[in-house]
């Protein structure tokens, strides 16, 4: 299999799987705690993740430096963004949950500036995400409803706050984790993601109200095999390959895929808003990668002649 096919299934893979965790979250938390339910989540991944790499056989490097990256990576990408979703998730719709993440690109832009020299944000990347954002407040216009109390605010804010700090952990990760596998990059942090966050459940959350629905137990399952092992080793890997600005535009995507999933599986209704908005989000997409298609099709035209 060629690497850029690899690439392309591993982006889909990304985009599918992650397109369906909100509404999985969402049912999780209706007999579960938030902090307690991602805790359980990641150390399940952990554990997961643990047998993978005693079958390849993969190195663990440790030293204190990175220690230290571990460490930074577990509450950068899991341990608060995750408590920060999962918090938020119970006060917010998942419509606008798509919408406020949907700034991700954005941060990640931000950061990449900042922090990754070599990666350009060029006028073709600005215009994709902003048609990309565009795409997405118009597919989910009519579900979006506002209310004017407090925990809906602070579960907004819960949000974007989320999406901010897992931008600077991609960028991070992209900077620093080049010669680390992606399954040591996901193993560490998660499972010292799954601690904390079981630990902070335990320790905050009122368990009385916890269930362990089979509801409940597919939601931990699928989120930690499929939404956490599989995903988040192949974000990983893609990050070596992937311009982080490029491949944050999958949180453009996985709403579009949310909402056909519920075409296909629930039957729901086609709307003129999803056509419209996801025409933006593909345009911004293609904008945003102008400089690849136009390489592509000048390769294919020139084997061609």
């Amino acid at each position: 299999m060629s690497e850029r096919l690899k690439v392309i299934l591993a982006y889909i893979a990304i985009c599918t799987i992650w397109g369906s965790t909100w509404l999985v979250i969402k049912v999780g938390l209706e007999t579960m705690t938030p902090l307690l339910s991602a805790g359980l989540r990641f150390a399940v991944a952990g554990v997961v993740l643990f047998g993978i790499i005693r079958v390849r056989n993969i190195v663990i490097p440790w030293n204190k430096k990175t220690a230290s990256f571990f460490f930074t990576v577990s509450l950068t990408s899991f341990s608060i963004p995750f408590a920060l979703v999962y918090w938020g998730e119970q006060h917010v719709s998942s419509g606008l949950t798509s919408i406020l993440f949907a700034v991700f690109p954005f941060c990640v832009a931000i950061m990449s500036f900042l922090m990754l020299p070599n990666e350009k944000l060029t006028f073709a990347k600005i215009a994709g995400i902003i048609l990309g954002f565009t795409g997405v407040v118009v597919i989910f216009s009519n579900d979006v409803r506002f209310r004017t109390g407090t925990e809906q605010v602070f579960g907004m804010a819960a949000i974007v706050l989320s999406a901010l700090i897992q931008a600077f952990s991609a960028v991070l990760i992209k900077k620093h984790a080049h010669d680390l596998s992606p399954f040591v990059v996901s193993f560490i942090p998660m499972s010292f993601a799954g601690i904390f966050l079981t630990l902070g459940g335990l320790l905050f959350e009122n368990l009385s109200v916890v269930q362990f629905t089979s509801t409940a137990i597919f939601s931990i399952l699928f989120l930690a095999v499929f939404g956490s092992v599989t995903t988040f080793v192949s974000y990983f890997w893609l990050l070596k390959r992937v311009e982080v600005v490029l491949l944050s535009l999958t949180s453009f995507i996985t709403p579009i895929i949310a909402v056909f999933l519920g075409v296909i599986i629930l039957d729901e209704t086609v709307s003129s808003h999803l056509l419209l908005g996801s025409s933006l989000v593909l345009s911004g997409i293609l904008a945003a990668n102008s400089t690849d298609v136009r390489t592509f099709l000048r390769n294919r035209f020139t084997t061609k002649q």
